[in-house]
């Protein structure tokens, strides 16, 4: 199988089992962006962390193939793979609570930053609110396609990864730092 099949070259593409589309089809936007978050997070496990962190990177990056996949059919059942659905939602929101235990409390909005597995980490979590926000517009567009646990699934994602992002920073000694919103000076 080639790489390359030029069928794309006027700018369509086609959907798993389905139509072809535009490449700049809010299907084909969101599976996209989805693709580009799963690679921020291959970026951030490149760096050193931990073992847990990176089996937990790790299922992630299978969950979004798998939500990739959902995005780009107009017919789900014939994927013939298990779909994202609550009990992952359950699993990062786990995550997400035993992480916090172990964390200071936020008593500040924080700047993305830290480390450098930290800071990757952020990255993915705004790429992972980019996709959120683009299947948002599915699920309006497509009301009865059943894109909403998606969505939910990336909303609680990018809440893990800011979780994840002040934990690397916290077993790594490095503190996250802080904003404080100062008032503006007057002008004179």
């Amino acid at each position: 199988m080639k790489i390359y099949t030029r069928t794309g070259d006027a700018g369509m593409t086609g959907l798993f089992a389905g139509p072809r589309v535009s490449k700049d089809d809010l299907r084909i936007e969101s599976f996209g962006t989805v693709d580009e978050l799963n690679s921020v997070l291959g970026v951030a496990r490149s760096h050193p962390i931990d073992a847990d962190i990176a089996d937990q990177l790790e299922q992630v990056q299978a969950d979004l193939f798998t939500v990739g996949a959902r995005l780009a059919t107009t017919q789900p059942e014939r994927l013939k793979i298990r779909l994202v659905g609550d009990a992952d939602v359950q699993r990062l929101e786990n995550w997400i609570d035993a992480h916090e235990e172990s964390l200071p409390a936020l008593e500040h909005f924080i700047l993305p930053g830290g480390s450098v597995a930290a800071a990757s980490v952020h990255h993915a979590r705004t790429v992972g609110r980019r996709a959120e926000r683009l299947v948002v517009g599915l699920v309006a567009a497509y009301p009865n396609e059943g894109y909403e646990v998606v969505g939910i699934y990336l909303n609680r994602l990018s809440d893990y990864l800011f979780v994840l992002a002040r934990a690397i920073n916290h077993r790594g000694g490095v503190a996250d730092s802080i904003w404080i919103g100062e008032p503006s000076s007057p002008s004179s």
